[in-house]
């Protein structure tokens, strides 16, 4: 008996609205530029459409902002965008993209730029339903208040009958709380065959995308609807919707995070970004921020108050509280990096200790070497940076600046209060400052002429 192969998936591609005014927002911001977890909106919807597995994605943008298309565009190259102008409604927006798609054959799937909980499994059942015989899938949530959707009717099955926008719904339909996300997916061919018939004889005189549903099943074609949770399509249009985002996606990543063994005392005081990847058996402890570029191995402890951004924290390694790590800071296992101290591209070798009041900027730190409280890499003359390396099991003496370019050898010290502009060799002491002097009574005499001074005061007062 010949076992038939598995029927490999048609080519996909998505379309993304990103041509709304955004208004809402009140910023100078484009809205879709606007970031969750550190990441933009529209960056968001091009992971969600580039882990659909999309060979092809086209970004419907507005003549209004050209700061969107010029981001597209460079994530995704010069022929990723298309302008609708004038706006005239989603139908109108996907139609946009038809001549960019001429050339494709495959599943197309209409998603939103401001919809950044939206995310490739989310989607995905659109088109398991178009493999199994759907000629157009729509994503559909059930609403706890559907005031301002627009409404599924369904037969049995899940079968899509047609979607009724808020303004053209009639009382009874508005008593429906299955509502439309507005995601919809068909294939090429069929989309925009069935657009090229939308009319926009409605209330706002707009091309609705979702009348293509109504067309498809006067033709006998078959729509139907999967379901996701209201959260997971949550648009965003004010400030208020994309908070209430941001913390539906720290949420779910810092559950998903402890489910893999991440210690959190109080996980709702962490901040996440998109990227944070830390491993089980890390402990973060309250009140940390993580910006984007972060890895933290096992065993490690991000102690309260930590900022990290664009670093890496190695295994058993002890960062904070208030310690900040900037860009490039790699930081060894069983490190320690403490209170007050800054680290900013520099590599710190296993084991070594800043335990507290120090900068550290653009070098390295060997193994075991330790750094004493107050040390400053001086790294910028106000034009260049330059680099300070601090060899292996060196000890750098508390207020120290060393002045790069320059090197503590292996096992060498500086001493405490100490400027360094030379490099130190290798088992060396480095000193470079005053003699102390002592001028015996001093103290005493300089007390006695300050305390006759207050009493002549006194005297001239009374």
């Amino acid at each position: 008996m010949t076992v038939p192969a598995p029927k490999s998936p048609r080519p996909r591609a998505a379309v993304i609205l990103a041509a709304g005014q955004g208004t809402r927002m009140k910023s100078p911001t484009p809205k879709v530029l606007h970031k969750l977890a550190g990441r933009t909106l529209l960056d968001h919807a091009i992971d969600a459409a580039q882990g659909l597995g999309c060979e092809r994605i086209v970004v419907v943008v507005g003549a209004h902002s050209p700061q969107v298309g010029e981001s597209v565009r460079k994530r995704l190259g010069p022929h990723a965008t298309v302008v609708q102008d004038p706006p005239l409604g989603t139908g109108h927006a996907v139609l946009a993209a038809k001549e960019a798609l001429a050339d494709f054959e495959g599943d197309v799937v209409v998603t939103y730029a401001d919809c950044p909980l939206t995310t490739a499994p989310v989607i995905a059942p659109l088109f398991d339903l178009i493999s199994n015989g759907a000629h157009v899938a729509v994503l559909g949530f059930e609403a706890q208040n559907p005031t301002g959707y627009g409404r599924l009717i369904l037969a049995p099955g899940h079968v899509l009958l047609r979607i009724v926008e808020e303004k053209e719904a009639d009382l009874a339909t508005k008593q429906v709380k299955h509502c439309n996300s507005g995601v919809l997916a068909a294939d090429r061919a069929v989309l925009f065959d069935l657009l090229a018939n939308v009319r926009n004889d409605n209330a706002k005189g707009e091309y609705y995308l979702t009348d293509v549903v109504g067309l498809a099943h006067e033709r006998h074609l078959s729509t139907r609807a999967a379901f996701a949770p209201e959260a997971s399509v949550q648009g965003v249009n004010a400030q208020t919707e994309l908070a209430a985002a941001e913390a539906v996606w720290q949420q779910n990543r810092r559950k998903a995070l402890m489910i893999e063994g991440v210690t959190m005392p109080a996980p709702e005081t962490v901040h996440l970004a998109w990227d944070t990847q830390i491993a089980g058996g890390a402990v973060v402890e309250p009140f940390v921020v993580f910006g984007p570029g972060v890895s933290v191995a096992s065993g490690a402890v991000i102690k309260a108050f930590s900022h990290l951004e664009g670093a890496s924290v190695g295994e058993g390694a002890l960062i904070g509280p208030y310690a900040r790590l900037r860009p490039g800071a790699e930081i060894g296992a069983e490190a320690h990096i403490g209170n007050f101290v800054e680290v900013k591209k520099v590599k710190v070798g296993a084991g070594a200790k800043a335990n507290h009041l120090s900068y550290l900027g653009d070098g390295s730190v060997g193994e075991k070497a330790n750094i004493g409280a107050g040390t400053i890499f001086c790294n910028y003359d106000g034009f260049d940076k330059f680099e300070t390396h601090v060899g292996k099991g060196a000890f750098i003496g508390s207020n120290s600046a060393l002045v790069a370019p320059v090197r503590v050898g292996d096992g060498a010290m500086t001493g405490s209060g100490s400027v360094i502009t030379k490099d130190v060799e290798d088992g060396a002491l480095a000193l470079s400052r005053a003699d102390q002097t002592s001028k015996a009574g001093w103290a005493t005499k300089f007390r006695a002429i300050k305390q006759a001074q207050k009493d002549k005061k006194k005297d001239k007062k009374a």
